[in-house]
């Protein structure tokens, strides 16, 4: 099984199409406009983790919470 696994391994690495060759130099608007889309990407996942990262705060306030009420019951 590990023999056939390396083979398409193999396979894999040699079928990957070689990247186009570049100067290096791009135009500004071109620049510009990579940046925009990067930006907003980040932008998105950072609202993505932040609004992870407030769930958790609410679950974590809401345990805190149940085991106080739970306490002043007993």
């Amino acid at each position: 099984m590990s023999r056939s696994l390396e083979q398409a391994i193999s396979r894999f690495r040699t079928q990957r199409p070689e990247p186009p060759e570049t100067t290096g130099r791009v135009s500004a608007a071109t620049f510009r406009t990579a940046i925009e889309l990067r930006l907003r990407n980040l932008e998105r996942e950072f609202a993505d983790v932040k609004g992870r990262l407030n769930g958790l705060i609410f679950v974590v306030i809401g345990a805190v919470i149940t085991q106080l009420i739970l306490k002043v019951v007993q």
